[in-house]
């Protein structure tokens, strides 16, 4: 089984050939939910290690196949922190990747170990997942293995986020009646002030999940976009867009809603209804609204706040 797939295009990272670092079975300290894997209890090291040399060979050949790609993401089915030679992969996968880009897919539950916090320094994207902020949230909707504490985590990720010199990426996912509350939304948005990053991706089941559980609607995450601190990067991640009901908006609606929450082309179909989207271009051609990029997404927001919504990346010390 080869450990490489793809090439998956993907709007937010750009053209990306994916690294499995547990290829041939589910190995991770999490067992979330939501996971699009089959339910496994957590564990805490890996059992099937895949060698770097037969990494690297299978690397090697994609690449050869696929010389158009703009990143190598290392993921895995489970944590891809829990590959024991990652900071030996990644030193090989700098020899031969040229401009490509490195990223890494994690939940963040092993960044407070000092090797895997120093091995990710060293990659040029990161995107960490933190699904919550409160520990009895943590562990309803990730089930961590024992040991693992949202504390810690939330900590790790400030202090990563702000000596690392690459773009950083935060996801959250939200299930209905788990996170999605005011409180828990509340403490997601006090432990995200302290961490300058490039992009906070929101989003939220949109494959059948390990356990019943639900999603929200485009409608609903949108709604919940503007309980965050308006400084915060967020973008929306939803395949839910077709779902959504669209709504007239005034000239004014359209230029308080890009204060409160920038929108990507996806969310301006998704919410405006035609004539609302014929105001939107108005206001576009006059100068009113323009448009930032945030790592391949590109967002619209007032003129005048242009500056005020600048990547929080501009604001690391």
């Amino acid at each position: 089984m080869s450990t490489i797939f793809g090439p998956i295009h993907s709007r937010r990272f750009g053209v990306s050939l994916g690294i499995d670092l547990s290829a041939s079975t589910k190995q991770c300290n999490f067992d979330c939910l939501y996971c699009e894997l089959a339910p496994l209890p957590a564990i805490t090291k890996q059992h099937d290690i895949t060698p770097v040399e037969t990494i690297i060979v299978d690397l090697k050949h994609a690449l050869t196949q696929h010389p158009n790609i703009d990143v190598i993401t290392l993921t895995a089915n489970g944590e891809p922190t829990m590959y024991p030679y990652l900071e030996e992969l990644i030193a090989q996968i700098d020899t031969i990747k040229g401009n490509k880009q490195t990223l890494i897919l994690s939940n963040s539950a092993y960044l407070s170990d000092p090797k895997v916090f120093h091995t990710l320094l060293k990659l040029d994207q990161v995107k960490l997942s933190l699904d919550a902020a409160t520990s009895e949230v943590f562990r309803k909707i990730d089930r961590p293995a024992e040991g693992i504490n949202i504390v810690d985590i939330i900590n790790s990720i400030q202090q990563f986020s702000h000596v690392y010199h690459g773009k950083l990426f935060i996801e959250i996912l939200f299930v209905r009646g788990l996170n999605d509350t005011h409180e828990e939304i509340a403490a997601l948005n006090q432990a995200l002030l302290a961490i300058p990053c490039e992009r906070i991706d929101i989003g939220t089941i949109d494959r059948p999940p390990a356990y019943p559980v639900e999603g929200l609607s485009f409608n609903e995450l949108f709604d919940l976009s503007h309980h965050f601190d308006t400084t915060l990067p967020i973008h929306i991640v939803s395949r839910t867009h077709a779902q959504a009901i669209p709504s007239t908006f005034s000239h004014n609606d359209i230029i308080t809603t890009l204060d409160k929450r920038p929108l990507t082309e996806d969310d301006i179909n998704a919410l405006f209804d035609e004539k609302s989207k014929k105001r939107f271009q108005d206001l576009l051609n006059e100068g009113k609204i323009t448009s930032i990029e945030r790592s391949n997404v590109i967002f619209y927001l007032p003129s005048q706040n242009k500056e005020r919504k600048r990547p929080k990346t501009a604001q690391k010390s």
